[in-house]
């Protein structure tokens, strides 16, 4: 999924291209990877948040059947 970093980063590399323009193409690829990392640090909190929740309801699950 691409996000607003990404796609300001692609737009401003473009203009850098297009005006032969060093420093717009850099700030571009400067904000896509920023965009990229912010992606992926979302996808590993995601990820870690679904493992602590599975966790927590095997637990809740084991503790629901034993009996009383």
């Amino acid at each position: 999924m691409t996000n607003k970093d990404e796609i300001k980063g692609k737009v401003n590399e473009a203009k850098g291209n297009l005006t032969d323009d060093e420093s717009t193409k850099l700030k571009g690829k400067v904000q896509q990877a920023t965009g990229k990392a912010k992606e992926k640090a979302k996808d590993t909190v995601d990820d870690a948040a679904k493992k602590v929740n599975d966790s927590l309801d095997k637990e809740e699950s084991k503790e629901d059947q034993e009996p009383k």
